[in-house]
């Protein structure tokens, strides 16, 4: 099952898509997708009312609207860097022997197909193709690495955009260059978690203007899943319905020889990871 949200930014409506691809009204269910449908056991509710038949199915018009993030309003977004070995070794940086944790400000989430503005006096604005983990249960101070994947509504694709001079050359930590506007693209499903048997064997996959610059598979995580959650809920509350970047393969602009190849006006980002979908970004000017 698939949850979306389709229309114009800020008035998206929730829709949940079957197995079968057809698409059923979620608005009677739920007013969107977000922390408190997660927290009631929504998920669960969804399912047993698109088994019932007690679903609308979707009219034509959705063929035509926009689909906006399958997340409404996440309490935090937590990114991990550095996660994939790959990736550190081709940026010149050590793998880490605990998660390196920053955050992004939810406000900075746009559909999957949405424009990514690069910032006024950007020179190296970068793609990173993520696996994004919803939390659809609290994880607070967990036991067992074992508890940490039944916490997970779902998963969904993110592109961690990242300004590398904001992030790495002005001082203080990395915040400078993750915030920026429109600097996460995610979507364009929530796949439950009951759809990924395991989320440690995904491959994930960019291309820019038509090139593909980042193929590998979250084995190549230095840390999995669920040891993030694990580990996050030992220094906070992890909520239903925040969202976890878990961190982005070799492959990214910041790792090749120069000139690196940022992304400039006009460049078109295509990601997609296995099973949970794909975007398209035409990179504009803010």
């Amino acid at each position: 099952m698939q949850l979306v949200r389709l229309g114009a930014a800020g008035e998206e409506r929730p829709f949940v898509r079957a197995g079968d691809g057809t698409l059923y009204d979620l608005s009677g269910l739920t007013s969107d997708v977000d922390g408190a449908f997660l927290a009631a056991d929504g998920i669960a509710r969804a399912a047993a009312a698109l088994e019932a038949g007690e679903l609308p199915a979707a009219g034509p018009e959705t063929a035509s609207l926009r689909v906006g993030p399958p997340l409404a309003s996440p309490g935090k977004v937590l990114c991990i860097g550095m996660n994939y070995r790959r990736h550190a070794e081709e940026t010149g940086a050590a793998v880490p022997t605990e998660p390196v944790l920053f955050m992004k400000a939810p406000d900075v989430i746009v559909g999957p197909d949405d424009d990514v503005l690069i910032p006024r006096r950007s020179t190296s604005t970068d793609w990173e193709v993520e696996l994004g983990v919803v939390i659809g249960r609290q994880a607070r101070y967990l036991d067992s690495v074992d508890d940490a994947l039944a916490c997970v509504a779902g998963y969904v694709v993110s592109n961690d955009v990242s300004e590398r001079e904001f992030q790495l050359h002005r001082g203080g930590q990395w915040d400078k260059g993750k915030n920026c506007e429109t600097f996460n693209p995610l979507g364009p499903a929530l796949v439950t978690a009951d759809e990924v048997p395991d989320p440690q064997d995904l491959g994930l996959r960019t291309w820019v203007n038509g090139k593909k610059v980042q193929d590998s598979s979250t084995k190549d995580m230095v840390f999995t899943v669920a040891q993030i959650i694990h580990y996050l809920s030992q220094f906070m509350v992890l909520r239903p319905g925040d969202l976890i970047n878990t961190g982005t393969p070799e492959g990214v602009a910041l790792g090749q020889p120069e000139p690196k190849p940022y992304l400039r006006e006009g460049d078109v980002v295509e990601l997609e990871i296995d099973g949970l979908g794909r975007q398209r970004q035409t990179l504009r000017q803010a």
